[in-house]
């Protein structure tokens, strides 16, 4: 049985500078997604929901998504995904469409009113991670450094 608890084999006791960087590099994110939700209800829309429409809309490979991509990507179990669809869909920000080839699969696509939303929210967005982005890379750099 491992220890999980104690430092890995071959790394160094975690040292206070260690600490310093994870608890800047959780506040830098806890930052962001502060951003994020006031973006997101800024805009009309709850925080999941602007994560489900950039989930479609950014799905790897940008092949159709299934509402078990879904569910996946957003970390939520499939009826919460199915729930989400629903008033995605009743919002006019989603639409349920067959798959071409498994008939019996649905696939989700974004309709232009949720395109013009996410984009404008995705603007917002990478300005915003533009502007963290040196600190989080001088965190990320530092991090590797005191791995080595």
């Amino acid at each position: 049985m491992s220890n999980t608890r104690g430092p890995q084999k071959g790394r160094a006791a975690i040292g206070k500078a260690d600490y310093q960087r994870l608890s800047e590099f959780r506040y830098l994110i806890r930052r962001f997604l502060e951003f994020s939700q006031t973006q997101a209800r800024d805009a009309g829309l709850t925080p999941r929901q602007h994560q489900a429409l950039l989930a479609i809309k950014g799905f790897p490979g940008g092949g159709p998504v299934t509402v078990g991509d879904l569910a996946e990507r957003l970390r939520i179990r499939h009826h919460s995904a199915v729930e989400l669809i629903n008033r995605l869909c009743e919002a006019e920000l989603v639409v349920r469409d067959q798959d071409k080839d498994d008939h019996r699969c649905v696939v989700l696509r974004l309709t232009g009113y949720a395109d013009d939303r996410l984009a404008k929210l995705s603007a917002a967005h990478l300005d915003e991670l533009s502007r963290i982005e040196p600190m989080l890379r001088r965190l990320l750099v530092q991090a590797t450094l005191s791995s080595q």
